[in-house]
């Protein structure tokens, strides 16, 4: 028997996106399973119901019968009401937030329910098109020099005109990883001036080969990434050597993009309120880290804050502000995951592969 795969709407007023796009389904039919898909699943990222048919989804209108499947595929991670209707022994995948909500988890436990978090894909070469946070990371990159640029009173490139001549925008952008690295190319071709910064040695050549300059290289540790490339907490000492390195170099920016994250851990704060108050008037902090509580001390999560004639953007769930590639984006890590999880037309949870086991917040096989 084939494989049933559900594909819910999302519900969360904020969410744009779905989990698994046309092509997406057209994919896992042709590997052999079955797609269910709730009636409007993809109305907000543009992907209307009639795509779907044609890709040979079935569509529901009743969620029931979305999470009446083997496995439901989700973006957000799920509430109470949808967590009731999910059956015993079901594979849920989707965003789950663990570390900070563990409630969730308990209800997952509860039910009976195997639970994959797509936020705990594991840094390995044969997971990296497994990988969403390295795909959503790309599109908030993006996404947050155009707010930026947007917010910003002043023109980004250099420019010669009749009037005069007027100089390029400086950007900083703070942590040089997928985010980072996509914020410095997208304000580069929009023609700013960037600079960056980040605690991980290996981001210096990152950021040089993207034309941006790399500040404060002495304050940057050996030591400063995990063995999975992700920035390790830095120790009160390292802090105070890194506030000190880059408190002067802000004062100068038009825009600064912080993209700093710890995974499980509340967001390093790396923007003091002393430092916002000795930027120029007009400058913009677009704060991506404002869901884990900010880099910057004033950042107020879905707020624009100003203070001084500066404006702190803490902006949320920035991916989902472009949700047609972003769904194609995620669909596609997805999709990778669940052809990795079935095998000979049968799923196949495996808790001693390293992909599975190491994403798996619930086992209902054993719970």
């Amino acid at each position: 028997m084939a494989v049933r795969i559900g594909v819910p709407r999302e519900t969360d007023a904020r969410e744009q996106r779905v989990a698994v796009v046309p092509d997406g389904v057209r994919a896992l039919v042709r590997g052999g399973a079955s797609v269910v898909v709730e009636r409007g699943a993809g109305a907000r990222a543009y992907y209307g119901d009639a795509l779907y048919e044609t890709a040979g989804a079935t569509l529901a209108g009743d969620p029931g019968a979305i999470y009446d499947t083997d496995v439901v595929v989700k973006v957000q991670r799920p509430t109470p009401d949808e967590i009731a209707r999910l059956r015993r022994g079901t594979l849920l995948i989707s965003l789950m937030a663990p570390a900070t909500h563990p409630e969730t988890v308990r209800a997952l436990l509860d039910a009976g329910v195997t639970a994959l978090a797509l936020e705990l894909v594991p840094r390995i070469t044969r997971a990296q098109s497994m990988d969403v946070l390295s795909s959503q990371s790309t599109v908030a990159g993006y996404k947050a020099v155009l707010i930026a640029a947007d917010a910003l009173p002043r023109l980004l490139p250099m420019m010669t005109t009749a009037a005069g001549s007027l100089p390029p925008a400086k950007t900083f952008v703070l942590g040089a990883g997928v985010a980072g690295l996509q914020a410095i190319a997208t304000a580069r071709r929009l023609g700013a001036v960037v600079s960056a910064f980040d605690v991980r040695a290996a981001a210096r050549e990152q950021v040089a080969s993207l034309g941006a300059t790399f500040v404060a290289a002495e304050s940057v540790s050996a030591d400063g990434e995990t063995a999975g490339g992700y920035a390790k907490e830095q120790s009160e000492d390292q802090q105070r050597r890194i506030a000190a390195a880059i408190g002067g170099h802000i004062a100068g920016m038009d825009i600064v993009i912080s993209t700093a994250q710890i995974p499980g851990r509340p967001a390093p704060r790396l923007i003091s309120a002393e430092m916002v108050h000795r930027m120029r008037p007009g400058s913009v902090i677009v704060d991506l880290a404002a869901e884990a509580g900010g880099n910057c001390e004033l950042t107020r999560p879905g707020e624009t804050v100003e203070t001084g004639g500066v404006r702190i953007l803490g902006p949320l769930n920035v991916p989902s502000m472009l949700p047609f590639h972003a769904s194609q984006m995620f669909s596609k890590n997805v999709v990778t995951l669940l052809q990795h999880l079935i095998k000979n037309g049968a799923l196949a949870i495996d808790m001693t592969d390293e992909i599975t086991s190491a994403m798996a917040v619930t086992n209902g096989v054993t719970a």
